[in-house]
């Protein structure tokens, strides 16, 4: 070997030089390590796609990269759709309830749900009974019938990604998102988390839900409360979301209710922001379900029950 040769240094240390000065570099200039994250991230936002990925994939792909900031309470259904029973109920209530509900499994609480005692899977009670024995059987109790299973628990601020993970471990596929105070704001399941990467899944069990907001021939806005404030306003043209800011409000019905100050009855009209009127086309008493939205100075049908503008704690006229 010649001097020349002892005096070069191995190729891989060359590599490992230049490594270090980039990384020096970063360092002085405050630029943090490059993140495979970012750069999958910035392939599929190129204005213009390669065809190393299908329009589909791209989606995927991003809903997956996002799932690690999408938290429970953002997937959850909100106590007021939990579809559950009581765990004195009888097995025959429970099969009722399957069969209107379309669920293959709902949560069991003792007196109210924020005392939840687990849950039950339709495969359950239908294991469980025994033929020529359904009248006894029909007549039992869930706990005693012993058809009741474990459910987790997860606080609203809970990664889904981490529930997810949980549920596999686990293998059970709902989950109940409790506050910190213990009380039950929601539940979510397997498919909810599965559905924010792939899409909504419909079955043949599913009922096909209308558009949330639509406009009529006479120029009102059908609305669902569940709408979102940034889909009536793009519907009407009229920024509800200014209006839902100040009280961290997401839906027109919440909107809506924190105007009134109380939950508005059936067929009650009330004003609301941007001169348009609420009329309630259907309500229970602790949530507000569909409305019409219209500018106030239409003229109002005759036999409307009409209530006076509101504030929130007002009482409307009767």
């Amino acid at each position: 070997m010649s001097d020349n040769d002892e005096s070069r240094p191995p190729a891989g240390n060359e590599k490992d030089e230049a490594r270090g000065l980039f990384d020096r570099l970063r360092d002085l200039l405050g630029i943090g390590p490059p993140s495979v994250r970012d750069d999958i991230e910035d392939a599929l936002s190129e204005s213009e796609p390669s065809g190393d990925f299908t329009p589909h994939e791209r989606t995927l792909l991003r809903n997956v990269l996002q799932l690690h900031v999408v938290r429970v309470k953002d997937l959850m259904i909100p106590r007021a759709d939990v579809v559950s029973l009581r765990i004195d109920a009888s097995v025959a209530e429970a099969i009722d309830l399957f069969r209107t509900a379309a669920h293959s499994r709902v949560p069991v609480y003792h007196e109210t749900l924020d005392d939840p005692r687990g849950m039950i899977h339709i495969r359950d009670l239908v294991q469980y009974m025994t033929p020529g024995q359904e009248a006894a059987q029909l007549a039992k109790s869930l706990a005693a019938a012993g058809v009741v299973r474990p459910v987790l628990y997860a606080p609203p601020s809970m990664p889904a990604l981490d529930l997810l993970v949980r549920m596999q471990a686990s293998r059970t596929h709902m989950a109940l998102v409790v506050d910190e105070y213990g009380g039950t704001d929601g539940l979510v399941s397997i498919e909810d988390i599965v559905e924010s990467i792939v899409g909504d899944i419909e079955d043949e069990h599913d009922e096909r839900v209308g558009q949330l907001v639509s406009e009529g021939a006479d120029g009102a806005f059908y609305v669902d409360a569940r709408a979102a404030l940034e889909d009536v306003s793009k519907a009407m043209g009229f920024d509800f979301t200014a209006e839902g800011a100040q009280e961290d409000i997401d839906t027109i019905g919440g909107l809506l209710i924190a105007g009134a100050g109380r939950v508005p009855s059936r067929g009650e009209i009330l004003a609301g922001p941007g001169g348009y009127e609420f009329e309630i086309l259907d309500a229970d008493p602790r949530r507000v379900k569909r409305m019409t939205i219209r500018p106030a100075a239409r003229a109002r049908k005759p036999g409307r029950r009409e209530a006076a503008p509101t504030a929130k704690g007002d009482t409307p006229a009767r």
